[in-house]
């Protein structure tokens, strides 16, 4: 029997081309899972911000700049990208007239056209944004028998989600404008810059402000207090008002005084005297010596606050001997982590 082998011949540089050509297929099918997941993730975000807008708008409407302003025409919802331009501008309108009430809203659909006009013997062709004139001369040829609208509004999506601008026709001023996505991060961004130029201005006016902390020492020793407390001063850094006492002493209120030290991350150096309510009950009643706790009470405190939180750390050293390491609630909130 005989047997009969044939071997290919392989030509010489295909190989090179061969993986190559390989290498480039990965590339590319790599490439569209990437941008397909982009734009997946686009649609989330925009979807994400258009569900927030109702949350976002809501006291701007009631009690806000848009109370009582309406009709609102809507001039454009523009879509960023091709995967959301099918849906993205009735989606928008929707989110828009459920915030601001459908009753208000007023489609232009010439706004969002080119457009051709007659003047001085020629036909001008224009495209882009409307002025405002333009807005208010469209929107009386097209109202009828309708109220006059009172601001436009615009709707675009971007990147992270949506942004939206509302202006008055009556004297261009812009009502609203804000970036919103899904997390709110614009807001509150916006709301932490407020707080901290309000608190600003209330230092150099040198207005007092009043904090309530809770502070809960637990280990080794126990002191438990609430203390309401002024905050004045040309720099605002003293602190000065009562303290009820839950524990060393148990019971017991008293008066405190803190300074801050800025220099030391806001360190809060202070120290309360307080009195004991059953002590100083039983020695109004006739009793001699304490009852539970003797009649007054001083403790050293100090207070270390946590940065972008309300927490502090504390540390407390009373006359009755007990030295103790907790924490501080430094806020109104007995409940910090709820906003």
């Amino acid at each position: 029997m005989v047997l009969s082998r044939r071997c290919s011949r392989v030509l010489p540089g295909a190989l090179p081309w061969l993986t190559l050509t390989s290498l480039l297929t990965s590339l590319l099918t790599s490439l569209m899972v990437l941008t397909s997941s982009a734009a997946l993730a686009q649609r989330d975000a925009t979807r994400d911000a258009l569900e927030r807008l109702g949350e976002v708008l809501e006291p701007v409407v009631n009690g806000g700049a848009l109370e009582g302003v309406a009709p609102i025409i809507v001039v454009g919802a523009a879509p960023a990208f091709e995967a959301t331009r099918s849906w993205f501008p009735t989606a928008a309108v929707v989110a828009f007239g459920d915030a601001v009430g459908r009753g208000k809203l007023r489609a232009c659909e010439a706004c969002m056209q080119p457009r051709v006009q007659a003047e001085g013997g020629a036909f001008v062709y224009a495209s882009g944004t409307l002025s405002i004139a333009e807005i208010v001369a469209v929107d009386t040829d097209t109202r009828g028998a309708g109220a006059p609208a009172a601001a436009a509004a615009w709707i675009d999506e971007t990147d992270d989600g949506i942004a939206v601008r509302v202006v008055s026709l009556r004297t261009g001023q812009i009502l609203y404008a804000a970036n919103i996505d899904g997390r709110l991060r614009e807001q509150q961004r916006s709301a932490k810059n407020f707080s901290f130029t309000d608190d600003l201005e209330r230092r150099l006016r040198g207005e007092s402000l009043t904090h309530v902390w809770v502070d809960l020492g637990l280990y080794p020793g126990q002191h438990v207090s609430l203390d309401v407390v002024d905050q004045f001063g040309d720099r605002n850094l003293d602190l000065a008002g009562i303290t009820f006492s839950a524990f060393d002493p148990i019971v017991g209120v008293g008066a405190v005084y803190y300074r801050v030290i800025p220099e030391a991350f806001n360190l809060t150096l202070g120290g309360q005297l307080v009195v004991s309510v059953p002590t100083a009950a039983g020695n109004a009643l006739g009793l001699e010596g304490q009852v539970l706790d003797p009649l007054l009470t001083g403790v050293v405190v100090l207070r270390l606050p946590i940065p972008q939180t309300s927490y502090g750390v504390l540390l407390t050293a009373s006359t009755n001997g007990q030295i103790g390491l907790g924490v501080s609630l430094l806020n109104i909130n007995f409940l910090p982590v709820l906003p």
